[in-house]
C-alpha cells in the first residue's frame, strides 16, 4: 500500500507541465504548437532560451528528484524507483494535459536518479554534457546519458533495483527520441546554437 501511494505521488508530480506552464504564462503561447513540440526543457531552450528553459531544467529535474529521493528514503531503493519511474510516466503522458504527449523524459529521469542513486545521475549527467559540448545535439546526448545508466549503475554494484530501472530508463529514453535517431540518419536534426537563440520552428529533442 505504502508503494503504491509514491507511485501516485510520482506519477502526479510527474505530470506537472512546467514546459508548457512556463511557456503559456510568460510568452502567451503553447509550447506544443512550436518547435518539437514537445513540451521537455530541450525544446524550450531551443525555442525560447536560456531565461525560460534553465527553469524548465530545473523544475523538471526536481520534480523527478522528489519522489524518488523521499521514497528511497522512507522504504527503501525499490520504492524509490517505483516512484521515479513513475514520474517519468508522468512526465511522458502528464494527468494535467489529459494524457496528450508530454516530454521525452529526460531531465525527469536524471532527477529521479539523483534521488535513488546520486552517484549514478551525477556520472550520467557528466556523460550528457561531454556529449552535448562535442557534437551539441542534445538528442544524441541524451540517449548516451541514458544508455549508460545500466553500465554505470553495475559498476557501481548498486542494488538490483536501481540497475533495472537504469535499463527501463534507457529503453525508454531511446525509444521516444526514435524520431531524432530518424533525422539524425537524413541529417537533419538540429544542433544547438550555443550562442544563439532560435527564432523559427525546428525539431529536435
Amino acid at each position: 500500500m505504502r508503494d503504491a501511494v509514491f507511485v501516485v505521488a510520482g506519477y502526479l508530480a510527474g505530470s506537472l507541465p512546467f514546459g508548457y506552464w512556463v511557456v503559456r504564462v510568460f510568452k502567451g503561447q503553447d509550447i506544443r504548437k512550436v518547435g518539437s513540440g514537445n513540451i521537455g526543457a530541450s525544446n524550450v531552450l531551443r525555442t525560447y532560451g536560456a531565461v525560460y528553459g534553465v527553469p524548465v531544467v530545473i523544475l523538471d529535474v526536481a520534480k523527478g528528484f522528489a519522489p524518488a529521493f523521499i521514497a528511497t528514503m522512507m522504504a527503501g531503493h525499490l520504492a524509490g524507483v517505483l516512484a521515479g519511474a513513475a514520474a517519468m510516466l508522468g512526465h511522458w503522458r502528464p494527468i494535467f494535459l489529459r494524457f496528450e504527449r508530454g516530454g521525452k523524459m529526460v531531465a525527469t529521469c536524471g532527477g529521479a536518479f539523483l534521488g535513488v542513486a546520486p552517484l549514478v545521475g551525477l556520472v550520467g549527467l557528466v556523460v550528457w554534457i561531454g556529449v552535448f559540448i562535442a557534437l551539441r545535439y542534445a538528442s544524441v546526448a541524451s540517449m548516451a546519458a541514458a544508455i549508460s545508466l545500466p553500465l554505470i549503475a553495475l559498476a557501481l554494484s548498486e542494488p538490483w533495483p536501481v540497475v533495472a530501472f537504469a535499463a527501463f530508463a534507457a529503453v525508454g529514453v531511446v525509444v521516444l527520441h526514435r524520431g531524432n535517431v530518424r533525422r539524425l540518419l537524413d541529417g537533419t536534426e538540429n544542433r544547438f546554437a550555443l550562442r544563439r537563440r532560435r527564432k523559427g520552428v525546428t525539431a529536435g529533442a
